[in-house]
């Protein structure tokens, strides 16, 4: 017993469905197949008695000429030399023929194919004469007039049936996965409505659809009509089935013709809408009972089709154009302020409305080795960079685009609000380094002409698909995607992310040239310091010496000025040798490797501030230490820093009383910032700048000793561990001065 219930059926059936071999025609008209050299019969309908008075197995090698005559022969192989392209049907003219005691009249259509020559032979419709160039120049002229698709869909679903007669006409456009989308109808009102109802992709399967794309009309006069086969089944010439790809004839899919008789439609007429040789859509035109449209009629209806996509390629790249001038003019807004500010990124950031304009987005992100930038509308900090980490392990793309995101990346459907939709350009080889424009998700109530799924029957033991037997409108809300990227969108986001590599590229380069500036000029700096230790402290170690042995030898021979005089030489040149030590101290930390380890804040700073007070005993100075964590550092620099920063809390509230000496610290996530602060004799704000510079002091050196060294080395020990170094003061208030230091990944 068959379980319909779990049957899976076998969807590519209908794409592999041979349909350009039917072996057969629709009866309203006859088909040859002819040599094309000396024009025999090697094919020919099975009705050939009945149109042309001959039977089908007479006609069978025969000359043309022994069934149309040979005026009439000689008529249409005089027309079919004229034919520009014989590869596609071309009417060859009228003919009227006797048979059977009655005159028909048929236009002769012929092609070329594998197998010879296809003359086919359709029963005219006098009735049915237009002229044509007034019909194509009226309709050119309004075609040109429609300033939207969707006004150019109503104007030639309107045309197409006046033309015709059809009971209703639509336009038909395909999308990107060949879903059919109503744009355009105009009806008599004895069929339904379907303007803005969609037609799933298995309506109009793969191999009907390259059907469409070559032969651009199709006519069923009446579905209710019987197969007329073609002998013999294969051609003589190739031994295989007739192909008939071109032919204006062949017979149909049966499953058609039953989606015909389902949609209440006795007759059909499709014309083919191309747009740069890829099938755009359709004019579908129906009918409530059997009509027959004449060739030069469907000429017509084709000329239509043609005149549709000219405009509808104007129209687009009118608005493609649009669209790149406003990319355009975004583009150049933001390039204007990166060359400005030499950093794309805080360029992008302080230019927020640029960015999200750009792409007409609600929200963007920039992601870099630095951080994430979050702009507008977007998913959050965290969400964002499980995106980026996706994109860079898994897409590997420069460009990468989706209005339905979730799909393919699933952690995406937590933020459909923000972002269903998203555009990325990689910045980075090295790290997932991206700017990233976001679209919120659009939900769309989508009307489908039936229930899309095709309902499954047993038959034969086997599961068989059969068209949809209803049409009546069926909803479907369809959400998780957002507004779709244009070509211009992409391609401007492409142009973004070149001119932003080019600039880190150029930026990289520049770097590489000042880091080989810095190399030479750090070598020559390690010769200054070499010739600093040995050719200028040995002057002054002498100056020192010979100047104590002048002191000593002649001590009675000295006034008191002379012998101040040499006290000031012994004193100075002291000085002198201190300050050479601590700039080669200076020059050293900056090139001395680090050796980094957990170290006891505490610790360090209860030896510091033993060292730092012994020449201050005889001062009342009030420490008041908070409990400090442990940091990871390199403890001989950060001895030295923190040394200096205590020596000159001790030194700048001297002149107190009471010297209240405090030192805090903040955790702020990923560093710990340590505060020294003292009720010394203060600072101007004013020159916090030179603070920590070389050789600059805020107070005099007869007031308060010392090189200008200590603060420079404070700030070069932090900044190679990552920290920052920054003061506050007021005078006569006091200072206190900061540092911070990365917080240590894991403290043993």
């Amino acid at each position: 017993m068959n379980d319909l219930t779990h049957a899976q059926p076998d969807l590519s059936i209908c794409d592999r469905e041979p349909i350009h071999i039917p072996g057969s025609i629709q009866p309203h008209g006859v088909l040859l197949v002819l040599d094309p050299v000396d024009l025999l019969v090697l094919q020919a309908s099975s009705n050939t008695e009945e149109r042309l008075g001959m039977t089908h197995q007479q006609a069978v090698g025969q000359p043309l000429s022994q069934l149309l005559g040979s005026e009439h022969t000689t008529q249409l192989w005089n027309q079919l030399q004229r034919a520009p392209l014989r590869a596609r049907p071309a009417l060859l003219g009228s003919i009227t023929l006797r048979a059977n005691h009655q005159e028909q009249t048929f236009h002769a259509v012929a092609h070329q194919t594998d197998g010879g020559l296809i003359l086919e032979l359709e029963l005219a419709q006098p009735e049915q004469r237009v002229d044509i160039h007034p019909l194509v120049d009226a309709f050119t002229l309004q075609s040109e007039a429609a300033q939207t698709l969707a006004e150019l869909a109503k104007r030639t679903a309107l045309e197409v049936r006046r033309l015709t007669g059809f009971d209703r006409v639509l336009i038909y456009q395909f999308d990107e996965d060949w879903n059919g989308n109503v744009i355009g109808e105009d009806g008599s009102g004895r069929l339904p409505q379907l303007l803005n109802h969609r037609f799933p992709a298995s309506d109009i399967p793969a191999q009907a659809r390259e059907l469409y794309r070559q032969n651009r009309v199709r006519i069923i006069p009446d579905a209710s009509y019987r197969p007329v086969p073609v002998h013999p089944t294969n051609n003589p010439v190739t031994s295989k089935p007739l192909d008939m790809t071109f032919s204006i004839l062949r017979s149909v899919s049966p499953v058609h013709v039953e989606y015909m008789r389902n949609m209440q439609t006795a007759s059909s007429m499709s014309v083919s809408i191309l747009r740069d040789g890829r099938l755009w859509g359709l004019i579908a035109c129906h009918h409530q009972h059997p009509l027959s449209i004449s060739f030069p009629v469907r000429a017509v209806c084709d000329l239509y089709a043609r005149a549709f996509s000219l405009r509808l390629s104007a129209l687009e790249h009118a608005s493609d154009f649009e669209r790149r001038l406003s990319t355009r003019s975004a583009f150049a807004r933001l390039l204007e302020r990166m060359t400005e500010s030499g950093n794309f990124a805080k360029a992008m950031t302080d230019h927020a409305e640029s960015v999200l304009s750009f792409t007409e987005s609600e929200g963007a992100a920039i992601v870099t080795a630095e951080g994430c930038t979050l702009l507008g509308h977007t998913p959050t900090q965290t969400q964002v960079l499980k995106l980026t980490d996706w994109l860079y392990h898994e897409i590997k793309q420069d460009v990468y685009s989706s209005d339905s995101l979730s799909s393919v990346f699933p952690p995406a459907a937590d933020y459909v609000d923000s972002g269903s939709g998203v555009l990325a350009i990689a910045i980075s080889k090295l790290h997932p380094s991206y700017i990233l424009w976001f679209r919120p998700e659009v939900i769309q109530t989508i009307k489908w002409g039936g229930n899309p799924n095709k309902p499954i029957e047993a038959l034969n033991d086997q599961v068989r698909i059969h068209p949809r037997r209803s049409f009546e409108t069926w909803k479907e809300i369809v959400r998780n995607r957002s507004h779709p990227w244009t070509i211009a969108e992409v391609e401007g986001a492409a142009e973004l992310r070149n001119t932003i590599v080019g600039n880190v590229l150029r930026k990289a380069e520049e770097l590489a040239a000042l880091n080989d500036e810095l190399t030479r000029s750090n070598k020559e700096l390690e010769a200054f310091s070499y010739s600093v230790s040995h050719d200028l402290r040995a002057p002054l170690r002498h100056i020192v010496g010979y100047a104590e042995m002048l002191r000593e030898e002649a001590a009675d021979k000295l006034t008191p000025k002379e012998a101040r005089c040499i006290a000031t030489i012994i004193e100075s040149s002291e000085y002198a040798g201190r300050l050479v030590d601590k700039l080669l101290n200076f020059s050293r930390l900056g090139r001395a490797e680090l050796q980094c380890a957990r170290v006891n804040m505490n610790s360090l700073i209860e030896e510091s501030r033993i060292n730092v007070v012994r020449d201050a005993e005889d001062r009342t100075i009030e420490w008041r230490i908070a409990d400090l964590p442990a940091v990871h550092a390199d403890l001989m620099m950060l001895r030295m820093a923190v040394q200096d920063l205590l020596s000159n809390a001790v030194k700048y509230t001297r002149e107190r009383d009471r010297a209240v000496i405090q030192i805090n610290y903040q955790d702020r996530g990923s560093e710990f910032v340590f505060s020294i602060e003292d009720n010394g004799v203060g600072f101007d704000m004013e020159y916090a700048d030179k603070l920590f510079g070389v050789f600059q002091r805020l107070h005099r050196w007869e007031d308060y000793e010392g090189t200008g060294i200590g603060l420079a080395n404070v700030r070069r020990v932090i900044e190679r561990h990552g920290g920052k170094t920054w003061a506050f003061g007021e005078e006569d208030v006091g200072a206190t001065f900061y540092f911070s230091l990365p917080k240590p990944i894991k403290i043993q």
